[in-house]
């Protein structure tokens, strides 16, 4: 690949922090040098905090990422075969036989990041430009954890329309496409419109890379308390992107039932105030006809799911069954805190990396598009996402404890080994083309 984009922490000398360098797609790759930066306009300024100097501010002036070529053009030969006239031969074969843009550009190893800037972390619709560090930070994530170069593309719009056909447009530029920070309920139809037009992976990682994580966590606290996924009931406070995508993945892997709970209670048939999307939610989940609050339903369950925010009663924590789970995600603030958590549930887990067993998304979104692009996949299925969550579950193996159901996003197992499972099951099902 002619170029490739690497994280960077530019210093006020102008120098740099070395990126991941050239990842095979099996791990963070090789070290690279940084390329450093000149001075960011502005360096020197006081930061904009009320408290004065911020680490995080300081560690963001003049962005986290840089572009560097990863061949040489250091002469007039060097020249001749980068660009004119060495390139335009690349160029003609490609032309004749478009599959080659695969072996000759970078295509294959690199993702779009596309936002709108409508529901950015907890900070909900800040617009494109204030989504910018946070996609980022995305990009260098899969670079550093999966060996996978990324862009970030922030979108000045919100109509879902005009989304889809930009994204579509820029499409032939990448090998797969992260959608990310998009709000409910459009970021369904866009994901779903997407991957009909393109013959390239699109993956809404607010929906599935939770889900993935989730799972994998979820099937070790059942073995670790003797159970099997199909023994438990679980209750998902939430019915966004998170929680939608949750339940359904939970379905698909064979848990024994699920329902979910929004503003307004169970989401249940008998609701004639739902979305096409809870509808469908509806139709799918709650075997158990719940109906009424959040609170009702986790009476005797094995599981609360957390992707909402609020606070959940601790009276309603201790109404669950013996040896419940207690999966609370919201940040900073779990809906259950993990102390009033503790004393009720035989598993406890956070979106926090302050608390054990973090549900962290970036244990599977590098290693989902590392291994799916490793085989060409043209999308990401059911059952590449499940043989993720699998491989992920597998990582703990022998260590496996109530503080230890899922690994930390630095051991260095998780990336190869989601990625060989991805790629893996990609060819059972038949959308890896090599």
């Amino acid at each position: 690949m002619a170029a490739e984009i690497v994280n960077q922490i530019g210093g006020a000398d102008g120098t740099g922090t070395g990126g991941a360098g050239n990842g095979s797609g099996t791990g963070a790759g090789t070290g690279g040098a940084g390329a450093g930066s000149a001075a960011a306009p502005g360096q020197g300024a006081e930061e904009p905090s009320d408290t004065g100097f911020d680490a995080a501010f300081a560690l963001h002036r003049g962005g986290k990422m840089a572009v560097r070529a990863t061949v040489p053009v250091r002469d007039k030969d060097d020249l001749s075969l980068a660009y004119t006239p060495g390139v335009a031969r690349v160029c003609s074969a490609i032309a004749e036989r478009p599959e080659l843009v695969h072996d000759y550009t970078w295509k294959s190893q690199v993702v779009a990041v596309v936002t709108d800037g409508t529901a950015v972390l907890g900070l909900g619709d800040i617009g494109p430009e204030a989504s910018l560090p946070v996609m980022e930070g995305k990009a260098i994530l899969f670079k550093q954890f999966g060996g996978v170069d990324a862009v970030p593309l922030a979108l000045g719009t919100t109509d879902t329309d005009e989304i889809v056909d930009t994204v579509v447009r820029l499409a032939p530029s990448f090998g797969g496409i992260n959608l990310e920070d998009i709000a409910a309920p459009r970021c369904f139809e866009i994901e779903r419109r997407l991957q009909e037009r393109l013959d390239i992976p699109v993956f809404h990682d607010d929906q599935h890379g939770t889900a993935v994580v989730t799972l994998a966590a979820l099937r070790n606290a059942a073995k670790l308390t003797g159970r099997s996924l199909g023994d438990l009931r679980a209750v998902i406070s939430g019915a966004g992107a998170a929680g939608v995508a949750i339940a359904k993945f939970l379905l698909a892997a064979g848990i024994g039932d699920v329902a979910v709970a929004d503003r307004k209670g169970i989401v249940s048939a008998d609701r004639d105030d739902l979305t096409d999307v809870k509808r469908e939610l509806a139709g799918l989940t709650n075997r158990a006809g719940l109906t009424g609050s959040l609170e009702s339903a986790l009476a005797g369950a094995d599981v609360f799911i957390g992707v909402s925010g609020g606070t959940v009663p601790e009276t309603a924590v201790a109404s669950m069954a013996p040896e419940a789970f207690v999966f609370a995600m919201a940040n900073p603030n779990p809906e259950v805190h993990p102390d009033v958590a503790h004393r009720h549930a035989a598993v406890v887990a956070t979106g926090r990396s302050d608390y054990p067993n973090q549900i962290n998304n970036v244990l599977a979104f590098p290693g989902i598009f590392a291994g799916a692009l490793q085989v060409r996949a043209s999308r990401i299925t059911e059952g590449m996402k499940i043989a993720a969550a699998d491989a992920l579950a597998d990582v703990v193996g022998d260590e496996l404890s109530a503080d230890y159901v899922i690994p930390s996003p630095f051991d260095e197992r998780v990336a190869p080994a989601v990625t060989a499972a991805v790629a893996a099951a990609a060819r059972a099902e038949g959308v890896a083309r090599r």
